[in-house]
């Protein structure tokens, strides 16, 4: 009997970038494409776990910043923030994530493409090569006059989001806090708030993800095109600063817009415990945040955004070639082909082909 095929997955956040640059050596990028490197991420394992594609993120990290996972541990907790990080200072290890994307790209000899468009990441997944999509993870390297914004564009930046948890010049965004809600701090700053004009002008989504409400709700009253989430799940079941509440999700199906679930064990778990490589949570706590995201935003609004290579994952998973295992686990749980496909792959492609859309400025 012949093997079945895998169901194509594209995901909505990855950090191979930051782990590949964070190894401070070339034959981290070899092992990525070779196979046998650590992390979550490989080529030879995306294409055993039917990765097919995804949003490639670009972060600047903290100096002193601790280690997340011992930090977020107890009944409660609330991981100090810190300092934002001159543009100056990330600018050129932006640079160098970017580069380090491209030479993975000549060195797979095919295997991966980045893309710029939406016809692009469906002529890469129709050959067989993963369709990489460079994406912000904080704005910190664009400057508050948005110089650089253009010159990033045309190297592919098609998605931005203007905060990680730390502060920028364009925003807040909410700690590392359990329990809590997202309404931790301020919104977006007049440079932002350009940031966002600018971004829709050109076709560049913005992330919501990390992003307090207020920003949350800054982002809704400025941008036309849709919202989205690209690696977070719901305060309902986990009650994270970090999850999106059932307002939000609202926000997020009016808009036309999206939520990639976020496969961090810290955001899944209703006790908000990040237990490390080796944490038992079930695949069945990722269905409940999926029904809860699907009862709200719908069946067409929903996908996978699994923090790879920047979070501990379950156990269950334990990285990319485990992906089949939460397919099987949603077949079995009553999703059917079509449903799949959306949940998997199609919800992004649509709604990322929309927000690149460019529109006025």
């Amino acid at each position: 009997m012949p093997t079945p095929a895998l169901q194509p997955i594209f995901d909505g956040h990855n950090d191979v970038l930051w782990r590949l640059w964070n190894a401070k050596s070339r034959d981290a990028e070899r092992a990525f494409v070779e196979g046998g490197g650590g992390g979550h991420l490989d080529l030879p394992r995306m294409a055993a776990g039917g990765f097919a594609g995804g949003l490639f993120a670009v972060y600047i990290p903290s100096e002193n910043m601790g280690d997340l996972d011992a930090l977020m541990q107890g009944k409660r907790y609330d991981v100090p923030l810190p300092p934002p990080i001159a543009s100056a200072e990330a600018l050129p290890i932006a640079l160098a994530m970017i580069d380090s994307l491209f030479r993975l790209e000549r060195a797979s000899a095919g295997k991966l493409r980045v893309c710029r468009s939406a016809a692009e990441i469906r002529a890469a997944m129709k050959s067989g090569s993963v369709a990489a999509v460079l994406h912000f993870e904080g704005a910190e390297a664009i400057a508050s006059d948005l110089t650089g914004l253009e010159a990033l564009y045309h190297l592919g930046l098609r998605s931005i989001g203007p905060v990680w948890s730390r502060p920028t010049g364009f925003g807040h965004g909410v700690p590392f806090r359990y329990p809590a809600t997202g309404d931790t701090g301020p919104g977006l700053t007049d440079a932002g708030k350009a940031l966002v004009r600018a971004c829709d002008g050109l076709g560049i989504a913005i992330d919501l993800s990390h992003m307090t409400e207020k920003g949350f709700w800054d982002v809704a009253r400025i941008s036309s095109k849709p919202l989205i989430a690209t690696h977070s799940n719901a305060y309902a079941v986990c009650p994270h600063a970090r999850n999106l509440s059932d307002k939000q999700l609202a926000a997020i199906a009016e808009s036309g817009g999206m939520v990639g679930l976020n496969f961090a064990t810290c955001f899944l778990r209703p006790d908000g415990q990040n237990g490390g490589p080796s944490d038992p949570t079930s695949v069945d706590l990722m269905l409940r945040h999926l029904d809860h995201l699907i009862g709200i935003l719908g069946i067409d609004h929903v996908g996978l955004g699994s923090d790879f290579d920047g979070a501990s994952v379950p156990e269950t998973i334990g990285d990319v070639a485990g992906l089949p295992v939460l397919v099987a686990a949603l077949r079995a749980h009553g999703f059917d082909a079509a449903a799949l496909n959306k949940l998997c792959c199609e919800n992004w492609l649509r709604t990322l082909e929309k927000s690149w859309q460019p529109g006025r400025s």
